[in-house]
């Protein structure tokens, strides 16, 4: 049973993620304008919704704007709120849109400011009266009794405005000294406030005011920038809100620009919760009043701290609110992730077994169609190397017969069947060629079309060969071994081998100048042979030709990797091989003509090394300097050594001495004895133009067992003796 447990979780966790969210109610609020005042309310309102993840809150401000608020609150019950919370901008102007709204059952919290109209549910805010006259007996306090006061009230109409005008005449109508020497009107705004005071200076040139009392705090300090900028001495200035903040009134007191403020309490959070209880039927009050409380320069600084740690905590709650917000958002997403998950993983399951299925199919159709190809180009490498093969015995024999003197002899009768022999099999051999080639074949031409077109190219006369050259040919069939020697035994010496095995063991045995293998043999074929004989160090500068008769593109370029040298196909023409083989071994002694001539290193050398790389240096071969780096190793260490003979030297180069002999001449025409006496010679040299070392310690030190011959060897080498060479410097 407990291996279901891990299903039950997440088949709950499917089940609560498919579950129909909670109800959300949506709260409209209407604002008469935009202040800071109503922005910390508005911020406190969606602190408090939080809280509840049931609610949505919809804001709207007015401006200042009875038309904009009426049309607001309109739109907001046409969007199906549940509840308004609306704060008037004036008190008969929107009273129609607050009853409409309470018609259509949709209940209605006043607050801040009041209404007419008695189509309201709650009411929540502070008693502006009682701040008007609270305010007022602090003036009457602060100014002794006696002086000029001047009042800078709020929008008409508003009853906030009503109320504070109110409940300040009647705090100061009973102080004979005090006189309200303005009573100016504004609208809440500071620029208004501005306005108004500057133009009752204006007017009023010689008028000395003792207190002016903005009935928020920004009236009070447009008020303030107006004397400042009529350059008249500053009264005292009081203002109401009381807000925290940088722009706040208790900061204003704090810094003593106001005198005073009075805390409007904005309490969003609790505005929040009066509508919860109303929409989740809960009991609530119909009136709630505000606390609030006066702020002077005494209390001020205390009241500043206070608030700035509120503010704190309520932005430290509201971070937490994003990030839980946050997180319940990763947790509806994965929610909905897994569902989409499951549903994947499904389409994912069909889909890879289908794939799988599809894959298996091309898996045995791809090892099918390779099978058949495989097959196809074994038949085909077979029958063009079964066709090829002859072709080449037929073409070559008659070539070479055409130039017999018997042939030249023969009868008219005779020479004439002899020519449509040779005309129709080099036809033959064409047909065949593009056949196997995969070019469209013309039509054949008959004996009489094609009596008119030159025959093949005929053997050159055999030149016999100047420098003794080696040939191993390597062929599993005897008549192309034996076509071969007859067109080259007359010009190199021949070596013949039956397959690639024993083409490899007698070139690593003979070591010849050049190798003549073809391609499909049993036991190594020509490929293997080719590159076995590269990667020798005792075979690798032999030449290759592979002789056969694979003539596709890929067949040449897998020749070419192989190493070969030269990849001809058959049937071939005789002259076309020797021309191939002729310059092969003319390459190689121009690189032996070279190493001859290589220059020896000057008599100042520092590098008492540089007699045996001047004995071994030549041109720079890539394919031979590992070889020659060897070569040149070995004979450096032991060249002090008299007794250093060709054996020792072949023998750290895992050579015989007959390998190491014909590989050095095949690439610097010079012996390894010579070039051991050239090294030896130079170093000789050197340390006689570098040391005071006398001439038989010279030649002791140089590996020359006697310092006669020493100076035989010198003589022959340089043209002078060892003592000439040191009576020069």
């Amino acid at each position: 049973m407990h291996k279901l447990y891990p299903y039950l979780i997440l088949l709950s966790a499917l089940l609560a993620g498919c579950s129909p969210a909670p109800r959300k109610y949506q709260i409209g609020v209407s604002q008469c304008s935009a202040d800071i005042w109503r922005d910390k309310q508005n911020q406190e309102l969606r602190m408090g919704a939080y809280f509840h993840d049931n609610v949505n809150l919809r804001f709207a401000a007015a401006y200042d704007s009875d038309e904009r608020q009426v049309q607001q609150i309109d739109s907001l019950v046409g969007e199906g709120i549940d509840l308004l919370i609306v704060a008037p901008n004036q008190i008969a102007t929107i009273s129609p849109a607050i009853d409409r709204a309470y018609d259509k059952g949709i209940p209605v919290i006043v607050f801040e400011r009041k209404t007419n109209s008695e189509k309201f549910t709650a009411f929540m805010g502070a008693d502006n009266y009682e701040m008007g006259r609270l305010m007022g007996e602090y003036i009457v306090s602060r100014l002794n009794g006696r002086g000029r006061v001047m009042e800078v009230k709020g929008l008409e109409g508003s009853s906030p405005a009503i109320e504070r005008h109110k409940g300040l005449l009647d705090a100061l109508g009973g102080e004979s000294g005090l006189q309200v020497v303005a009573s100016l009107q504004g609208d809440w705004t500071e620029p208004t406030a501005y306005r108004s005071v500057k133009e009752w200076i204006a007017a009023h040139p010689g008028e000395q005011v003792d207190l002016v009392f903005g009935m928020n705090d920004r009236s009070a300090m447009g008020a303030r920038q107006a004397f400042i900028d009529a350059r008249r001495p500053l009264p005292l200035f009081c203002g109401i809100d009381g807000l925290p903040g940088q722009q706040g009134g208790i900061r204003l007191v704090r810094d003593s620009l106001l005198d005073a403020s009075y805390i409007y309490p904005t309490r969003g959070e609790l505005l929040l919760q009066l509508a919860l209880d109303i929409l989740e039927g809960r009991p609530y009050q119909k009136e709630t009043r505000l606390m609030s409380a006066i702020v002077t320069p005494d209390n001020a600084r205390v009241l500043l701290m206070e608030s700035d740690e509120v503010m704190r905590q309520a932005s430290n709650i509201e971070q937490l609110q994003h990030m839980a917000s946050g997180y319940l958002r990763q947790l509806d997403s994965q929610r909905a992730v897994t569902l989409l998950a499951l549903a994947l993983a499904v389409l994912l399951l069909l889909l890879a077994a289908a794939i799988w299925l599809y894959h298996r199919q091309r898996v045995r159709m791809a090892h099918e169609r390779g099978r058949l190809e495989r097959l196809q180009l074994d038949f085909y490498t077979q029958v063009s190397h079964e066709l090829r093969t002859p072709l080449t015995l037929i073409e070559g024999p008659l070539a070479q017969l055409a130039e017999t003197a018997e042939m030249k002899q023969a009868a008219p009768s005779t020479a004439a069947v002899f020519d449509i022999v040779r005309r129709n099999a080099h036809q033959l051999s064409l047909l065949v060629s593009k056949m196997l080639d995969g070019t469209p074949a013309q039509p054949a031409q008959t004996p009489a079309e094609s009596a008119s077109e030159p025959c093949p190219p005929a053997v050159p006369a055999a030149q016999p060969a100047a420098d003794g050259a080696t040939l191993l040919i390597v062929d599993d069939n005897a008549d192309i071994r034996l076509y071969l020697r007859t067109i080259l035994q007359d010009r190199y010496q021949i070596l013949e081998a039956a397959d690639g095995q024993q083409g490899l063991e007698t070139a690593r045995r003979e070591v010849p100048d050049l190798i003549v293998s073809d391609v499909m043999m049993p036991v190594m074929n020509g490929l293997e042979f080719c590159q076995r004989v590269k990667e020798n160090v005792v075979t690798s500068h032999i030449p290759v030709i592979l002789l056969t008769a694979r003539a596709l593109s890929h067949n040449q370029a897998e020749g070419y990797r192989s190493g070969a040298d030269v990849y001809l196909t058959k049937p071939f023409q005789p002259d076309v091989l020797t021309a191939c083989i002729d310059n092969q071994l003319r390459c190689r002694k121009v690189l032996r003509d070279l190493w001859q001539a290589a220059p020896q290193p000057p008599a100042g050398a520092d590098d008492e090394g540089a007699a045996a790389t001047a004995a071994a240096d030549g041109p720079d071969d890539a394919a031979e300097s590992p070889f020659i780096a060897r070569f040149k190793a070995v004979v450096e260490a032991h060249l002090t050594d008299s007794d250093l003979s060709v054996e020792t030297i072949g023998a750290e180069l895992s050579m015989s001495r007959v390998q190491l002999y014909r590989k050095l001449k095949a690439l610097t025409g010079q012996s390894p004895v010579e070039l051991l006496r050239r090294a030896r010679l130079a170093r000789a040299r050197h340390l006689l133009t570098t040391t005071d070392l006398t001439v038989s310690e010279v030649a002791y030190q140089s590996g020359f067992s006697a310092p006669s011959y020493f100076t035989k060897c010198f003589k022959e080498e340089y043209g002078q003796l060892p003592g000439d060479i040191r009576q020069k410097q």
